[in-house]
This record gives structure tokens, sequence and C-alpha cells, in this order.
């Protein structure tokens, strides 16, 4: 598989994104031994980016992926996440200081591992200054049990003031096809040399075509209540689907593969993260690696109209920088 370049960091151009094998998901936990050969099936792939977080469970996501990487560690990129679970006693995305003291030990325990590749703030904490923060990560990239920094959905004045702390490596937020707002800021990653690892690349599941009604969902799934899959939205968000199978069609490819394969032409700086828990999802989408698409495919994809509805609900958006 090529390779993307964040920051300094080199990690396979299509990650592993492994919320969806514990968390959040219909069939989030039904089935480990799944789960684990997804991973190991990745791994043989060339997919060297695995992430998870903390808050995935919670702690049961990073204690699977410890598990998958058991004997296989130096073929991995590892990222995990803290700051939506305090240790310490706080509300919020609690980033103070003392929290990433504590959850890195946790992390470190479940994925029974010595370092992180890539450690990020899950969400920007309002009630800590990001220089407090950033101060407490390099604390421990000095102390080697983190090697880079990220940030999980901050916005350009955060970037700045974190970056001026300390470097940092990649920035990882929503953007695909269905959520385009990552083309404003990409300007400034690139001045500062800061990757993007975009999740939800598929648009939780939407653009692969797949999803035509939300019976199938469980009541536990958090798509439930997204906006984009609710009501009219979710009607004129299937037309949108409909054309990325058209280009599918005509390229050859899954619509999967076609949306990942957009996704790559943006830059050599991004690096998706499809979320799956199932061999042959992850073996199609690490097939996007080959999928070139036309001048004029890519055209017909750039033109596609935003997804209708909000990408997270109102509680959620309000721990997103915008």
């Amino acid at each position: 598989m090529k390779t993307a370049t964040l920051g300094d960091l080199e990690v396979s151009r299509i990650g592993l994104g492994a919320m969806g094998m514990s968390h959040g998901y219909t069939g989030a936990g039904s089935d480990d031994d799944e789960s684990i050969r997804t991973i190991h099936r990745a791994l043989d792939l060339g997919v060297t980016l695995i992430d998870t977080a903390e808050v995935y469970g919670p702690y049961v996501n990073e204690e699977l992926v410890g598990r998958a990487i058991e004997g296989r560690r130096d073929e991995v990129v590892l990222a995990t996440k803290f700051g939506l679970i305090s240790h310490t006693g706080g509300q919020g995305a609690d980033s103070s200081p003392d929290n990433v003291r504590a959850a890195v030990e946790g992390s470190l325990r479940r994925l029974g591992v010595d370092h992180i590749d890539l450690y990020y703030q899950h969400r920007v904490d309002p009630g800590t200054p990001i220089e407090e923060t950033v101060g407490a990560l390099a604390e421990l990239v000095e102390q080697g049990k983190v090697r880079h920094i990220g940030l999980s959905e901050a916005w350009t004045a955060t970037i700045r003031r974190a970056h001026a702390a300390h470097p940092i490596t990649a920035l990882q937020s929503e953007y695909s096809l269905f959520t385009r707002d990552q083309e404003e800021i990409l300007p400034l990653l690139r001045e500062l040399g800061i990757g993007l690892v975009p999740y939800s690349p598929l648009g939780r599941g939407f653009l692969t075509g797949q999803i035509r009604s939300i019976e199938d969902f469980a009541d536990d799934d958090f798509r439930k209540d997204n906006p984009r899959f609710v009501g009219e939205a979710f009607r004129r968000n299937l037309a949108l689907a409909d054309e990325v199978q058209a280009v599918a069609t005509e390229a050859g490819a899954t619509p999967a593969q076609v949306a990942l394969a957009w996704l790559l032409s943006r830059g050599s700086d991004i690096a998706p993260i499809p979320g799956t828990k199932r061999v042959g999802r992850v073996e199609e989408n690490a097939a996007a690696d080959g999928v070139e698409l036309t001048d004029d495919q890519l055209r017909r994809l750039d033109a596609l109209p935003p997804a209708e509805g909000g990408h997270h609900t109102e509680e959620q958006m309000r721990l997103i920088e915008r």
C-alpha cells in the first residue's frame, strides 16, 4: 500500500478505525474474534494506522486493539485519544494536565504497549488553555510514552496555538464527500506541516450504497439520531449516494472505494480511517489504494452538493470547534 505523511510520521494512506468494533453501531461488540481477524487482515494488507480511543466502549475498544496487535506491534502506527473521560473529576472534554497524565497510563495498560505513536486530544477543552494541554503532552513525548501529538475537531486558532507550543502531527476530523468543511482548514494544515486524518470517510456507511433504510439499525445505533439519517434529509442523501454509485459503476469499483479514492486524490498528507469490523469490508476499503479516478469523475464528485443535515447532533456539535 502507498503511504501518506502526517507531519514527519509515515502511515499507510488508508487506515482502520476500530470504534465500530465495540461502540456506536449496530452489532458493535458482538464478535470480538471477527474484529481481531479484521485487524490482522488489515495489517496483512499493509494497513498500518490503527485508530481507537479510551471512550470507545468505554475502554473495551483499546483492550480489543491491544489483544489484536499483540506480537505485531512493530507493524502498527497506533493512535488513540483522551479527553472525553475525566479521571480527575473534571467536566466535559477534560484535557487538564492531570487528566492527560492519568489517561495515558490507562491507555498504555489496556493497549499492552510501552508507547503510543499518535496521541490525540479527542475534543478541545474550553476549560483548559490548549498550551497547558500540549505542555503535558510534550512531557509524555520527552518520557517516550507518546511519539506524536494530534488534535481532533479543532479549528484555526486552537491549531495555531497548539502548534506553537509543540509540533502537532495530525488533525483528525470528519471529512468526506458528505462533509467538506475541512477544505477551509487544509491550507493552514499545509502551512504548518500537519496531516489530516479523516474519520467517517464513508459518511457513517451512507456512501457505501448499502444503507437504504434506518429500520435495520438497532435502537442503540447512534445513527438513529443523526440528522442526516432522519426524514427528508435521509431521502435526499440517498440521491447523493446514488451519484457515487453511478461513478463507481463507471470506474469498475465499489461506492466505498470511490469515496476513499476521492479523498486520497486530495493530497499525500491525508490518511482516512474507514471503520469496519468485517474482514471483507477491510479488504474492500484497502483496495481503494489502487483505484484511480479520471479527471471527469473527480469533477463530478467535487460538484456534489453537501449532505442534507448536520453531521452531528446539536449536543455533539457543542464539542466541535468551528
